[in-house]
């Protein structure tokens, strides 16, 4: 008895950044009722939640106690004090990258080698862990041709809080087989539905009804009508729409949605 009593107080006093990820292996459920909170970029988290702020374009500030992400970052975030720990890029398009990262950032992952081949990334934080599936890009040059560019970008995928978050970037083909089975389950998914300078929606459609995932977080619109287009696309599908007004949600594995919902944020530059 004492020997429990010693290993739950050993527990109870351990730091929060030494405490082990919530595992997912990307199968995480939903259990309970939809519960989607809005809060402060700034606002503490629970152990087991996950915010996420849609800032612009393709970048979200992905948080869990004592860590920040930003993805297809850019350089800009918003008139804030705000350096974050982690951020991914993509180089589709100068939107979607800087650069000029600031020296402070951790860890600057992205999408591309600068070597040639494969991105390979495998960055366990504890609290979370992230990681990549390349993918091809188009290319073109000043005539007009355009080819293929093999790996040229990445799906970056979160796991944190028994979730498994993939930020589809700017991803210009249906998932391999060999992409889906190494991105496994995905429970949130943030998605290009501009349907041009992208993935065609018919086949963003197929892949999200393949994924079936939790929440579904529309960007890289380039105007409401490509964003309604698409909903309109998943409600076909028999998928509900839930429409926020902000720009920020905090969801956990308890709090998923039952069935697949499509939750359209506002963007939003973060702001004190």
């Amino acid at each position: 008895m004492r020997i429990v009593l010693a290993l739950a107080a050993l527990l109870l006093a351990t730091p929060l950044a030494a405490q082990e990820r919530i595992p997912s292996h990307c199968l995480a459920f939903a259990e309970g009722e939809a519960q989607v909170m809005p809060a402060s970029f700034r606002e503490p988290l629970g152990a087991d939640e996950v915010r996420l702020t849609f800032i612009d374009h393709a970048m979200f500030l992905i948080q869990v106690p004592g860590i920040d992400v930003v993805t297809d970052f850019t350089g800009f975030v918003g008139n804030v004090d705000f350096t974050p720990d982690v951020v991914t890029m993509n180089r589709a398009h100068s939107s979607h990258w800087t650069p000029f990262p600031d020296p402070a950032i951790g860890h600057v992952l992205r999408g591309w080698s600068e070597e040639g081949g494969a991105a390979e990334h495998y960055l366990d934080l504890g609290a979370m862990l992230i990681r990549n599936v390349p993918t091809d890009i188009r290319v073109g040059d000043r005539f007009g041709n355009v080819g293929l560019l093999p790996d040229g970008n990445s799906i970056f995928i979160f796991e944190a809080g028994g979730l498994c978050i993939g930020h589809l970037g700017h991803l210009h083909h249906e998932p391999t087989l060999d992409d889906y089975a190494q991105i496994g389950r995905l429970d949130v998914v943030m998605v290009p539905v501009d349907g041009g300078l992208t993935l065609p929606q018919e086949v963003l459609l197929r892949a999200m009804a393949r994924w079936q995932a939790r929440v579904v977080i529309p960007m890289h619109w380039f105007g409401p009508a490509n964003m309604e287009r698409f909903v309109a696309g998943m409600q076909a599908q028999g998928v509900a729409v839930d429409r926020r007004d902000g720009n920020e949600a905090v969801l956990s594995r308890e709090t998923l949605p039952r069935e697949p919902t499509v939750m359209v944020l506002q963007s939003g530059f973060l702001a004190e």
